[in-house]
């Protein structure tokens, strides 16, 4: 998840306008706009102290992601999508002749 949906998440499940979950966080309600829209991306200090004023705790956990392709190297990892886009149709002309999903028969 990322930080616009939390921050717009935990205001909207405390029940505070944005005036007033940017009042408790010392901030402004078109700077927490901003930051729950996206727009803005809000420094980690400032992200906790927002969370906070919604009462809420900030948990984070670190987990490590599972490898794709378990024991191959990234240099072969690029060399399998490279050959398996090799094998999809490249648009070199405004008509190619192939099966669109949702017809029969049709031209691109």
């Amino acid at each position: 998840m990322d930080s616009a949906r939390i921050l717009r998440s935990a205001r909207r499940l405390s029940g505070l306008s944005l005036r007033q979950a940017a009042a408790l966080a010392g901030t402004s309600h078109s700077t927490l706009s901003a930051y729950e829209s996206g727009r803005k991306v809000p420094s980690v200090t400032t992200f906790s102290r927002i969370v906070r004023a919604a009462n809420f705790d900030l948990e984070v956990r670190l987990r490590p992601r599972p490898h794709p392709f378990p024991g191959m190297t990234k240099g072969e990892e690029l060399a399998q999508v490279l050959e398996l886009a090799g094998e999809f149709p490249a648009r070199h002309s405004r008509t190619l002749l192939w099966p669109i999903f949702g017809r029969q028969e049709g031209r691109l």
